[in-house]
């Protein structure tokens, strides 16, 4: 009784993304120092610092000052790993190139990245950094000058988070409702 007729499926296609390197490098460096950006004051950094009164409280303080200091730590240990590269400029240079570059080129990135006209998938941008970072690592014999930089930036975290008191410490907006201390508000009516 229907006549008989062929449905034609729909079909997607995707709109092609065309950014300039220079543009993806622009943007990235943008939003590495909008990452930065959301340190904590380092006076703040450094105030309000005594023993806890206990084991758990000390767990707790740790948890708390790592969420809260977050970015002033990662700061601090970069730059206790670059401090442990100053006996040797040279490379201190090439790692922070390569450090540039997994900043840039992965971390920071918004838009899929083509080279001569051909998409590289997240896959090989990490295989291939971690690649030339291994390269580096290996040409510069580095390696235990930069773990022990790195663990010495870990343990002054640690102790840092261990001494100073959360107490004071306060919340934006955006903090307190990833944390689930406030909800979304509602327009009264």
């Amino acid at each position: 009784m229907s006549p008989s007729h062929s449905v034609t499926p729909p079909t997607y296609t995707s709109i092609p993304i065309s950014v300039s390197g220079s543009d993806a490098i622009t943007r990235s460096i943008k939003n590495l120092n909008d990452a930065v950006s959301r340190r904590r004051q380092w006076p703040e950094f450094a105030s309000s610092l005594d023993r806890p009164n206990s084991f758990s409280a000390s767990l707790t303080r740790i948890r708390t000052n790592a969420n809260h200091f977050r970015v002033n730590y990662l700061l601090l240990i970069g730059a206790c790993g670059a401090l442990s590269l100053i006996g040797s400029p040279g490379w201190l240079v090439v790692t922070a190139a390569v450090v540039g570059l997994w900043l840039v080129i992965y971390f920071f990135r918004e838009d899929p990245l083509e080279v001569w006209g051909h998409h590289v998938s997240d896959w090989a941008v990490l295989v291939g950094l971690g690649l030339v970072s291994v390269l580096v690592v290996w040409a510069s014999g580095g390696l235990g000058s930069v773990l022990l930089g790195l663990v010495v930036g870990l343990v002054l975290c640690g102790v840092h988070g261990l001494l100073r008191n959360p107490e004071g410490l306060f919340l934006n907006e955006n903090d307190a409702a990833s944390q689930g201390l406030i909800g979304p508000t509602s327009p009264s009516g």
